[in-house]
């Protein structure tokens, strides 16, 4: 670049003007495009200067494992930390991996943090991790799905940090959020609307609901960092709001204290015996079973109750999946459920629930771990008892081509990948990538179906 001008014109742009178009994760149908105006990077500051403990400060460093792609590593990690002149660490890693994670922390000074539950989850496990690694981190971002009290218990004991949630979606991103070291943290809120911000949970007629009522999650406009439109949709632009309210599509409450509470989608809460159930707090029950390293629940039809809960787990490391451990999942961890509905269902199948398909909130619908070698086509027989995919193929696919026509049974996108030989290896590398809120339903290697 040595012959390059180091001088040059801004251009001249209006707050309205179009920027860049982001694309959706396809959580309710096909993915749309977003048209997001250039007021948006200024739009987003007020909230991740709270957020991230009152950003910049001397020195601060930026990172996160989450994909330049994505929402939340373009407009909370890279345009944020280049707006304010900080460092903002790249790297080019294939999947998520917790001791490389503490390595970049600690190599490169990072003081703030994009990291996802399941990516602090994951941390979590590493053995020793701050006898080994030096962390200069002084405040982490998470969202995407519950942080939940035990994540929130351990960053703060072990990493010496409050976790902050943020909560937003493509078209309006971070309009909730957290400071812990300014507000108490609520664990399982997702926070209170952010500076510049009016939030509401609205009805299907734009209402405000009063404290502790369920309704849409809502966001009013004027506000910097909503879209313009989606691009060519206008009948879905015109459905995104009600009235001067954007509606995020999820449903949720909140409280007397003016936090907010995440449900579930609102195509995802569970309707039973008349309660209607957020999966979140179905999970957060069971993750606090020390055999559980991973849960996710769903509703599943029944014909007295409408649905009752149907829950999945990844057992613990060194924990061995029994009837016994079902039966005490659901004794134990499901007794918030039974004083709600007396529904309860914890898979029969204990080896399905070690192989274990993951519902996962907002972002990606299914994903299903092959850690034990299954065929795809064993694959696709566990994601048809998780969630009815309407997926009618009666043999295992055995081909690229076989797959890819497979997706056309499928509600949500399929990765496809020839590359990989073993099922196994990119199932765990995906397996907190695919959190971050890309649409990945099922991992198809060629090479790996025929073991």
């Amino acid at each position: 670049i040595e012959g390059a001008s180091d001088s040059f014109d801004n251009v001249d742009t209006a707050a309205d003007d179009i920027a860049w178009i982001s694309y959706t994760s396809g959580t309710t149908g096909m993915p749309k495009g977003s048209v997001q105006p250039h007021r948006m990077l200024l739009g987003h500051m007020p909230s991740l200067e709270f957020i991230y403990d009152f950003f910049p400060q001397d020195k601060d460093t930026l990172w996160s494992p989450a994909d330049w792609a994505w929402m939340a590593g373009l407009c909370d990690i890279l345009l944020p930390g280049w707006y304010h002149g900080c460092t903002v660490v790249a790297t080019a890693a294939q999947g998520f991996d917790p001791e490389e994670a503490y390595r970049v922390l600690d190599q490169h000074n990072v003081t703030l943090a994009l990291l996802t539950p399941t990516m602090l989850k994951l941390m979590r496990q590493v053995p020793d991790a701050l006898e080994r690694y030096d962390l200069k981190l002084r405040a982490a971002l998470s969202g995407g799905e519950a942080v939940g009290k035990e994540l929130l218990e351990w960053a703060e004991r072990e990493l010496h940090i409050k976790i902050n949630e943020g909560f937003g979606q493509t078209e309006c991103n971070v309009f909730l959020g957290n400071n812990g070291n300014v507000m108490p943290i609520k664990p399982g809120a997702i926070g209170r609307p952010t500076p510049g911000t009016i939030c509401a949970i609205i009805d299907d007629d734009g209402k405000e609901l009063a404290p502790g009522e369920e309704g849409h999650i809502a966001c009013k406009r004027p506000h910097p960092v909503m879209l313009l439109e989606y691009l060519n949709k206008p009948e879905a632009t015109r459905d995104k709001f009600i009235g001067d309210w954007l509606i995020t599509g999820d449903a949720g409450h909140m409280d007397e204290d003016g936090y907010f509470w995440f449900h579930g989608r609102a195509d995802d809460v569970i309707t039973s015996s008349g309660y209607r159930i957020g999966p979140g707090e179905i999970e957060d029950a069971l993750l606090k079973h020390d055999a559980v390293q991973m849960a996710a629940a769903i509703g599943v039809p029944d014909p007295v109750r409408t649905e009752v809960v149907k829950a999945f787990v990844i057992p613990s490391p060194g924990t061995t999946p029994s009837p016994e451990l079902a039966e005490q999942l659901q004794n134990e961890g499901h007794t918030k459920l039974q004083l709600k509905s007396g529904g309860r269902h914890i898979d029969e199948d204990i080896d399905a629930v070690h192989a274990v398909a993951k519902v996962i909130r907002p972002g990606v619908d299914l994903f299903v771990d092959c850690n034990r070698g299954w065929t795809v086509g064993e694959a696709i027989q566990v994601s048809r008892a998780c969630r009815d995919l309407k997926f009618d193929m009666e043999q295992p696919c055995a081909t690229y081509a076989e797959c890819a026509t497979a997706r056309t049974h499928l509600h949500h996108p399929l990765v496809l990948d020839e590359s990989a030989t073993d099922l196994a290896t990119i199932a765990r590398a995906i397996s907190t990538g695919v959190a971050d809120g890309f649409g990945i339903c099922l991992l198809y290697t060629s090479d790996a179906a025929d073991e």
